[in-house]
């Protein structure tokens, strides 16, 4: 290693935050508060639909409609909080998603539900990036960084299992709207947590003047990409519009790279995604996502529809997966990521987690939870909560921190346009293998019974053979992450990368044990 990176790596780290500890709690609690809403409403949607008079064909919107905006605006958020300052977009993303959440509760129609869900979206998008960027930027040394986003981890791969008990309990006792009220107490508490215990260090803000081109093109071309998934589900990979969606986001994508290649202060500097650990990072993390998504809804439908499981007890069926994520991200993750190199918990991680979902692949109408489901959520929790912890460390690691806010809002951006994909992409498989299925057996079915059972049959055959492919992602992510992502152990050396001043992007400050 060069004199110049032996020096780098020697550098005393910033004198950390006093408040710092106090902080963690009112981010974990946006975060929470993010995460929920994404599963409570789709316990929440077929009540909603039915009160708002919503269509079928129009109810994938309240979904798409936030998907569309948070995925499309994330960049555009992360480089508000870099501008603004992180603490300010925290503090407004807060406050605009508890007035959307109030809006959508109130809704009387699907233009107002709609518009609801958007501004969620729009305001998601400046509060998640600015929350895990306030992380990086407040937690310096690697041991307290390890303990921070273990608790961070757990809480966003366990805010989705409270969703669905929450989800399930709000709309079988109360009524629908309260998914939505119940984000306004998180957001009040953790809004005003953060404005009197945030301070954010100082000189950590980007002042170079916004990149226009690259805000319009990133937007443009990510919500393109996020509709033509989400359009692809509903109206086939063939459909026109489904195809021009891909190939204008191709279009717009990549004159977003040629732009931010040329200008001076690019929305997005291609430093922060070219670094070898980061992009293997973002790759593997939107992979992974990719499998998960497509799960959850799978089981949330196969234990509803065909378990007869009520909204309350599918919530609780998910409780293993998240005892799963909370111990391999607080536990596994967090105590041995001062230990071993980040690559060596990714890699096993996502592994452990595809052989889960290699049970899976076995399910029948008449599958046992004791004896499929819960083992199988068991491995899959433990395996991404272990996996996904020193990813959203190492993500934002090492990062000068006027970038901090756009290396989160990849994170991020990374986790919903893999969990588009993962929905439309493993609806589809599992759709066509429902109507191959009931095509080829129908014919035998004779009384209504039979057919009925036919049809479930079918689905359970979908749902399989899509989580076939969702095993071979998980691999994929496993292999992307031990090939990729080369660092070494937080509070040792990095294995340096190709890239130029790669001593100064990935700097690790080391820990007197």
């Amino acid at each position: 290693m060069s004199e110049t990176a032996s020096k780098t790596l020697a550098a005393p780290a910033r004198e950390p935050d006093a408040g710092r500890w106090k902080a963690l709690v009112f981010i974990a609690l946006a975060q929470l508060m993010v995460v929920l809403d994404a599963t409570i409403v789709n316990i929440a949607l077929p009540s909603a639909q039915q009160d708002l008079g919503i269509s079928d064909g129009n109810r994938q919107w309240v979904v798409t409609a936030y998907a569309l905006a948070f995925g499309g605006l994330l960049l555009f958020g992360g480089r508000i909080a870099d501008l603004w300052g992180r603490k300010r977009a925290f503090v407004l993303g807060l406050g605009g998603f508890a007035a959307a959440s109030a809006l959508g509760g109130a809704a009387t129609n699907e233009a107002m539900m709609f518009g609801a869900r958007a501004l969620q979206g729009v305001f998601g998008a400046l509060l998640a990036p600015a929350a895990l960027s306030l992380l990086a930027v407040m937690f310096t040394d690697a041991k307290e960084r390890a303990k921070a986003f273990g608790i961070y981890g757990a809480i966003a791969g366990g805010g989705g299992a409270v969703g669905l008990i929450l989800g399930g309990f709000l709309t079988e006792y109360l009524d629908w709207r309260w998914t939505f009220f119940v984000n306004i107490p998180f957001a009040i508490v953790a809004a005003a947590g953060a404005y009197f215990v945030i301070r954010e260090p100082e000189g950590a803000r980007n002042r170079s003047p916004l990149d226009i081109p690259g805000v319009i093109l990133s937007t443009l071309g990510l919500v393109a990409l996020v509709y033509g998934f989400t359009r692809a589900e509903s109206d086939g990979w063939s459909d026109s519009l489904t195809v021009g969606m891909f190939v204008a986001s191709a279009v717009l994508l990549l004159s977003f790279v040629l732009v931010e290649s040329k200008v001076r202060a690019p929305l997005l500097p291609l430093r922060v995604v070219t670094e070898r650990n980061r992009g293997g990072i973002y790759l593997s993390l939107g992979l992974a996502i990719i499998a998960m998504f497509g799960l959850f809804l799978f089981l949330t439908y196969y234990l509803q529809i065909v378990k007869g499981y009520s909204p309350v007890k599918t919530g609780f069926a998910f409780l293993p997966m998240i005892a799963g994520m909370i111990t391999g991200s607080t536990q596994i993750g967090t105590r041995l990521m001062t230990r071993v190199a980040p690559r060596l918990l990714m890699g096993p991680g996502f592994l452990v987690a595809a052989l889960g979902m290699l049970l899976l692949t076995q399910l029948e109408i008449g599958s046992s939870y004791a004896a499929l489901l819960l083992p199988a959520m068991l491995l899959l929790g433990l395996g991404m909560g272990t996996a996904f912890m020193p990813a959203m460390s190492l993500a934002t690691q090492g990062v000068e921190p006027r970038d901090a806010g756009v290396a989160s809002a990849m994170v991020n951006t990374s986790q919903q346009v893999g969990g588009a994909i993962g929905t439309a992409l493993l609806n589809t498989i599992a759709a066509s293998a429902t109507t191959a299925y009931v095509t080829d057996h129908i014919a035998g079915a004779t009384s209504r019974s039979q057919q009925q059972l036919v049809q479930l049959e079918g689905m359970v055959q979908g749902y399989t053979s899509a989580i076939w492919f969702a095993v071979g992602i998980l691999v994929v992510a496993a292999a992307i992450a031990l090939t990729f992502v080369n660092a070494g152990r937080p509070g040792g050396t990095t294995v340096a990368s190709s890239e130029e001043g790669a001593a100064d992007e990935v700097q690790i400050p080391v820990v007197a044990h």
